[in-house]
């Protein structure tokens, strides 16, 4: 058998959300299979390390894809002529993006739809090309994986695709992501945070990540606490837009927020499980990974009660209105309640239990067999 694979966001010391998806479940399915030629096709130079097993063969197309218009020239042309060279029997595109010209079978991993719902969230090329192509590509594919039950029916609505050919796939979380010692705790603590406790948030600044409501709910909690409590926020400022600065900039408390930028996994690891909780109150996710870390690092959490996050989190978190800053505020000033604490750390434990890249990398592969 061979499999033509999509992996052009394999991209060393970049792995962001999809790409550590696609890296966690790749290498399970490679090592598992041997018997399985896998092709996998980078649009740029590829880290060897991406290279998983001796029966992966790396293919390098050209132009690189990393704009609209170049999205159109790699897969409709690149792809497409690479697939009729090859003939693989599927192609799996661990980015949703498929080539239209082209009649092999093709498995469609969507992550999310979140610019069918919050379109004023994206530069206008990007959001043409995502509503001209992603609902082409829900009817293309011969069958499609998603990552939650919200995102499947999502996609089912929203493109009129049958839900029998949608399958869900829970993603997981590093295995690093571990409670920590109190020395480590405290040496984190002195690295990000002046010694001084903190919340933390962790993503791509992107609006959908609701920044600007989480800086004016810290505002609000510390007008209402007399404490030294910080907010770090992890992640690059690519999506910094004007409302997320405003808004950071008009807090009061705004000496109390840390930038930390990118973090490798260690340090996110530690920073993690460091934190007073982890704070991830986005508008809009097809799973949200940072609520399954946290559950794994003994870390409470404050999660939004929208689309995929009560799915993930269950009982197990402070669940609250992304829309209120008071919510937000509010669950800030309830998790350190200890008592509270306690019992959504141990909740925790048990629910992330349910999620794992091997029960993820499994599910794929019985995606990729009923293609």
């Amino acid at each position: 058998m061979k499999i033509a694979v999509n992996t052009r966001l394999l991209l060393k010391d970049k792995l962001e959300g999809i790409g550590w998806v696609a890296y966690e479940c790749l290498r399970r399915i490679v090592k598992s299979h041997p018997e399985v030629e896998f092709y996998f096709i980078f649009d740029r130079e590829y880290d060897e390390k991406f290279i998983f097993a001796d029966n992966v063969k790396p293919v390098v197309l050209f132009p690189p894809a990393r704009h609209p218009f170049l999205y159109i020239a790699y897969f409709e042309f690149a792809v497409a002529r690479f697939l009729r060279k090859l003939k693989p029997d599927l192609y799996l595109s661990t980015d949703a993006y498929l080539s239209l010209r082209s009649n092999i079978k093709q498995l469609a991993v969507f992550h999310d739809i979140n610019f069918e719902h919050f379109p004023q969230d994206f530069p206008k090329i990007h959001l043409w090309h995502y509503k001209k192509f992603f609902p082409k590509y829900a009817k293309k594919a011969t069958r499609i994986l998603t990552v939650s039950e919200f995102s499947k029916k999502d996609i089912s609505e929203c493109y009129g695709i049958n839900p029998d050919k949608i399958d869900v796939a829970y993603n997981g979380a590093n295995e690093i992501f571990t409670p920590v010692s109190q020395e480590i705790k405290d040496a984190i603590k002195d690295i990000y945070a002046d010694s001084k406790p903190y919340f933390m948030f962790v993503g791509s600044l992107h609006p959908r990540k609701n920044l600007a409501r989480l800086f004016t709910a810290f505002d609000i909690f510390k007008k209402r606490n007399n404490n030294n409590i910080q907010l770090l926020i992890v992640g690059e400022k690519k999506w910094w837009t004007e409302p997320i600065k405003n808004a950071y900039e008009a807090m009061t408390h705004k000496d109390d927020v840390i930038f930390t930028g990118r973090l490798s996994a260690d340090e996110l690891h530690h920073v993690t499980a460091s934190a007073l909780a982890s704070v991830y109150v986005s508008y809009f996710e097809g799973f949200g990974i940072p609520i399954v870390e946290a559950f794994r690092c003994d870390t409470p959490v404050i999660t939004s009660n929208v689309t995929s996050m009560p799915e993930v989190a269950a009982d197990a978190a402070l669940l609250i209105d992304p829309f209120d800053v008071n919510s937000i505020a509010d669950a800030m000033e309830k998790v350190l309640n200890d008592d509270i604490r306690k019992e959504l750390i141990e909740k925790g434990r048990i629910r992330c239990q349910d999620f794992s890249w091997d029960k993820a990398a499994e599910e794929w592969w019985k995606c990729i067999m009923k293609v």
